[in-house]
């Protein structure tokens, strides 16, 4: 076992592990259709590492107002269709350096975990194939506050056994950021310095990153 002053990794699911956000996209993008509301993929931006509920607001901004059975309507219709299309995921969905990494992870004995927002996560894992390498899961199901508050990050880690300064956090949402900061977690940003700058090191996506990139990770 590797000694480091780092025990567990705390991945972000959606846009980190596997490309979910087009299909996200795609299911808001119909139900947007539907109900006459204009949705961009540059909305779809500002939806990642937010909760269902926080997206329809977004959504909505104020341009309609609907009832709360309506909103759970069309939460429920939204995530119908995201489900269709979960569905067809498979291992090969991963994206390019995460299989290789999450092996590295798992030999050298530190904990994985999956902090996600979407109440779909353990679906998502399960179709991906990655569910053996898992230790804990916090999802859409695990805590009442969503990011940019902490309360993800610190219930993984919490399973996990592990405290919140001996974890990294890997996230690629400027709420998934902050959140994990919060949490007292060093972080590892992928995307562009526009959006996860606040990271302490930052890499265009999980492609090319090993074992060593992250036990060198130092907070700012």
């Amino acid at each position: 076992m590797i000694v480091s002053q780092f025990q567990a990794v705390i991945f972000d699911l959606d846009g980190v592990l596997t490309d979910t956000a087009e299909l996200h996209f795609q299911a808001w993008k119909r139900l947007a259709d539907e109900e006459g509301l204009p949705f961009t993929r540059e909305d779809n931006e500002r939806l990642r590492g937010v909760s269902r509920r926080q997206s329809l607001e977004f959504l909505l901004q104020g341009r309609t107002t609907i009832s709360e059975a309506q909103a759970e309507a069309w939460m429920a219709r939204k995530n119908d269709y995201y489900r269709q299309m979960i569905g067809s995921l498979a291992p090969s969905d991963l994206l390019p350096g995460v299989a290789e990494l999450l092996a590295e992870l798992d030999q050298a004995q530190l904990k994985i975990a999956i902090a996600s927002a979407s109440r779909n996560a353990r679906a998502v894992i399960e179709r991906l194939g990655i569910a053996p390498l898992v230790a804990a899961i916090s999802d859409g199901y695990s805590v009442e506050r969503m990011r940019p508050a902490p309360d993800l990050f610190l219930h993984a880690a919490r399973q996990l056994g592990v405290q919140p300064e001996h974890c990294v956090a890997i996230d690629d949402a400027t709420a998934g950021i902050e959140a994990a900061r919060a949490a007292g977690m060093c972080v590892i940003g992928l995307g562009p310095v526009s959006r996860v700058g606040n990271a302490d090191r930052v890499f265009p996506g999980l492609a090319g990153v090993h074992l060593s990139d992250i036990l060198a990770v130092k907070p700012r």
